[in-house]
């Protein structure tokens, strides 16, 4: 199965250690977030791994909605569980929650169809930065602080019309970042097709903290390490 080597199953419990974050970031996404190598100060889980977990154990629902809570680290046990109220939560032994989902409508758990969804919402997930948010911030005249860049998955959903693309595409229809202080709320709406045709839409909601003035030249050795990191991964 896709998710096999990215996570460990301990009774009901599911532990993700820092090396498999770090393989399903740059390998499945392509995200190469400084947040998800290991050993990093501010190491979390990527939330695309959780929602991958989330749907290969649920299924892939016409609507859904999830919402991160927190960062995840690395190695704490979680259990993925529905509750009464419908709602499938992320949790750690201590009760603390990482991430809610909501679902509605028609459900399917064939593996193709999911693995699919789940691997073409990844992959574009994992192009936040710098195809996404570079130009955003450039428009803007603001940047995240070079130290210490630090960009929080807050939220997505979306809408299926049907439940059968086996091998669905994500594009970005359209993008907005607002900027309140230091803070950044960035929202980068999707269509999602099937065999070419439009089956749904989605959106994603993501925060940029400790904005600072936009600096060309410290974004270019950002957006120039990404490529290194990409470029040492794809040959490792």
């Amino acid at each position: 199965m896709l998710l096999d080597e990215f996570h460990t199953c301990v009774d009901d419990r599911v532990l993700i250690s820092a090396d498999q974050a770090s393989r399903f970031a740059k390998g499945i996404a392509g995200d190469f977030n400084p947040i998800h190598t290991p050993g990093a100060r501010r190491f979390c889980v990527p939330g695309d791994l959780l929602f991958a977990l989330t749907l290969e154990r649920f299924g892939l629902s016409q609507h859904m909605s999830f919402r991160f809570l927190a960062m995840v680290g690395a190695d704490r046990p979680l259990t993925f569980a529905e509750h009464e109220d419908g709602v499938v939560r992320v949790q750690d032994d201590d009760g603390k929650c990482y991430l809610e989902v909501e679902r509605k409508g028609d459900v399917t758990h064939d593996s193709s169809v999911v693995e699919g969804f789940t691997r073409c919402y990844v992959a574009f997930s994992g192009k936040n930065f710098p195809h996404y948010l570079k130009p955003l911030m450039q428009q803007q005249g603001v940047m995240f602080n070079p130290r210490r860049p630090l960009v929080i998955y807050d939220s997505m959903g979306f809408s299926l019309d049907r439940l059968d693309a086996v091998a669905p595409s994500l594009s970005l229809s359209n993008s907005e970042l607002t900027v309140v202080g230091k803070r950044g709320d960035v929202a980068l709406e999707f269509a999602i097709s099937g065999e070419g045709q439009p089956i749904g839409v989605g959106a994603k909601k993501l925060v940029v903290s400790g904005l600072c003035a936009y600096d060309d030249a410290a974004m270019d050795d950002i957006v120039s390490e990404f490529y290194r990191l990409r470029a040492e991964h794809a040959g490792a």
